[in-house]
């Protein structure tokens, strides 16, 4: 009368093909394709006021594409924070509140494992205002490192990862103001501005529209599983890097962390919506300055100017990095 599972295969009923996806890109204007990436992760995109709103929602999927882009969002409830770090891909993690110590995310001396930062493509910190670091410093000490260069150590122990890390919070309405220190809504642990500094991007999720039954995707659309493996099987291609290199004028005096945050952000959002440009000639300036350094360059510019709220020693001004004539 016992059951017992002799062979397991997986469903995948595919095989992800990413230079017939790039050629795809092809086909469709810029605004289809925006569409195609929102019903490929599950919601309608009529239920989006504009191409910002709909943009500002993507901003939450660059760190499936592109290896550790670190993010904060803050953004108020029922935006659909959580089902977009938990429910879209197997190659990411979401952390819900609670303890979370140096060994779980980083690497147990005690069972010699590596944490979640070095098995996922992304590790998420929701209801950060709930989490409790159980030895603080501790996992400072490890973020500030890995956030840096993606490498850690814990005792004898050095580990490197690839994953981006998320911080995801609620806000008040009457602080969502990216002039005044919405930073204040995050942990203790979380108020040092080296650490902030090591963020590549903010996330303003109050553009986000709260979710309705009118965003929930129907029809034909991408599959969510292939189109998050396709997502892996591009974070690793450093031709869309090199494309964003040739692209931007960055002045000599620019600090390195602004100057990286900009790249990084730039090459996911041109991975994301222009997955075809693998060379400078295949994609408009026009098209790279709004859809890619723009975005960027405001995602950044959030956490500069939240660092100078943070501590006066920081400039709140951006460096004069450019799209290259």
């Amino acid at each position: 009368g016992t059951i017992y599972m002799t062979n397991f295969t997986p469903f995948r009923p595919y095989h992800v093909d990413p230079s017939y996806y790039c050629a795809a890109r092809n086909e469709f204007t810029i605004d289809e394709w925006v569409d195609i990436l929102l019903a490929g992760i599950d919601y309608n995109p009529k239920g989006f006021r504009d191409i910002s709103q709909k943009l500002t929602l993507l901003s939450r999927i660059l760190p499936f594409i592109e290896p550790r882009l670190n993010l904060i969002e803050l953004a108020p409830k029922a935006t659909g924070k959580s089902y977009v770090y938990s429910q879209l891909s197997k190659y990411g993690w979401l952390v819900s509140g609670g303890s979370v110590s140096r060994a779980r995310l980083f690497y147990d001396i005690g069972r010699k494992e590596v944490g979640l930062i070095s098995r996922y493509d992304y590790v998420a910190l929701d209801e950060i205002q709930t989490i409790v670091f159980p030895k603080a410093e501790e996992v400072q000490g490890a973020l500030k490192g890995y956030l840096e260069n993606g490498e850690y150590r814990v005792g004898d122990y050095r580990g490197v990862g690839q994953a981006g890390f998320i911080l995801l919070g609620n806000i008040r309405q009457t602080r969502m103001d990216e002039d005044s220190n919405m930073f204040g809504e995050l942990p203790s642990s979380f108020q040092e501005s080296a650490l902030i500094d090591r963020f590549h991007g903010f996330i303003p999720g109050w553009q986000i529209p709260r979710i309705r039954e009118n965003m929930k995707v129907y029809g034909w659309a991408l599959n969510v599983e292939y189109l998050t493996e396709m997502f892996h099987a591009m974070r690793d291609d450093l031709r869309y890097r090199q494309t964003t290199e040739h692209l931007l004028s960055v002045p000599g005096q620019a600090d390195r962390r602004d100057t990286e945050a900009v790249k990084r952000i730039c090459t996911a959002y041109l991975k994301l919506l222009f997955p075809n440009a693998v060379s400078p000639s295949e994609i408009s300036r026009h098209d790279f300055q709004r859809f890619c350094f723009e975005p960027a360059l405001r995602m950044r510019g959030t956490i500069r100017r939240q660092l100078h709220l943070m501590d006066a020693e920081y400039s709140e001004h951006m460096p004069h990095i450019t799209v290259a004539d």
